[in-house]
């Protein structure tokens, strides 16, 4: 999947023009890097075509611990769209993200990320 496939998949699952859901995407990725571990975000950006993984790469840093809440209120403020349409996005990034890397590294991620994180793409993927 490259980066344009998987901004229409974001677009299309949530509702968004590809434009915003590039924009969401983009905030996503970053905000998550700065969520994992600095050895977790480098495997998962070396899963990632290359320019996702340098929107990644940008968020990489001291980690930060947040939950998934906290995650869409970021991405929000960072993209300007609206709590719900922000919700739909990440979950619909999540959903994209998990279908672009395999399924071991999706996994690893999640694990890090906690319950909440995997409570979004469940209910994205339903």
């Amino acid at each position: 999947m490259d980066d344009k496939e998987f901004f229409q998949a974001v677009a299309d699952r949530a509702g968004l023009s590809r434009e915003e859901a590039a924009d969401l995407t983009r905030a996503t990725l970053e905000t998550l890097a700065r969520r994992l571990s600095d050895g977790e975000a480098r495997d998962l950006a070396l899963e990632l075509p290359e320019r996702l993984r340098d929107s990644f790469e940008r968020g990489r840093g001291e980690m930060e611990i947040f939950d998934a809440d906290e995650l869409i209120r970021k991405v929000s403020e960072r993209t300007g769209l609206t709590r719900s349409e922000t919700g739909r996005g990440v979950r619909a990034a999540l959903v994209a993200l998990q279908g672009a890397i395999s399924q071991k590294e999706f996994e690893h991620a999640m694990s890090q990320l906690g319950k909440g994180y995997a409570q979004l793409v469940e209910s994205a993927a339903g």
